[in-house]
């Protein structure tokens, strides 16, 4: 049985929502080395993969500070803390 993948440009920007809430530029990281393009294609997939999505768009839209860790379960928590912390 194959996983459903989202909508790939819907979790695209949701990747890079949940990373500029966390005070991280993907397209910055990308640009300095911090992120291969690899890794970024690989966390857009997993987002695409995720069953959360409800639940992280509801924490996006509630967000107005910089968030020190992505929503609760996040598939990209690893990637995006270690970019923050790179930051």
């Amino acid at each position: 049985m194959s996983q459903h993948l989202g909508d790939p440009a819907r979790h695209f920007f949701m990747t890079r929502g949940v990373a500029r809430v966390m005070g991280v530029n993907l397209g910055d990281a990308l640009n300095s080395g911090q992120l291969e393009p690899q890794r970024y294609a690989d966390m857009v997939t997993r987002c695409r993969g995720c069953a959360l999505v409800e639940a992280c768009e509801e924490w996006l839209a509630a967000q107005t500070l910089i968030s020190t860790a992505p929503p609760p379960g996040c598939c990209n928590s690893n990637d995006l803390c270690r970019l923050r912390e790179m930051h």
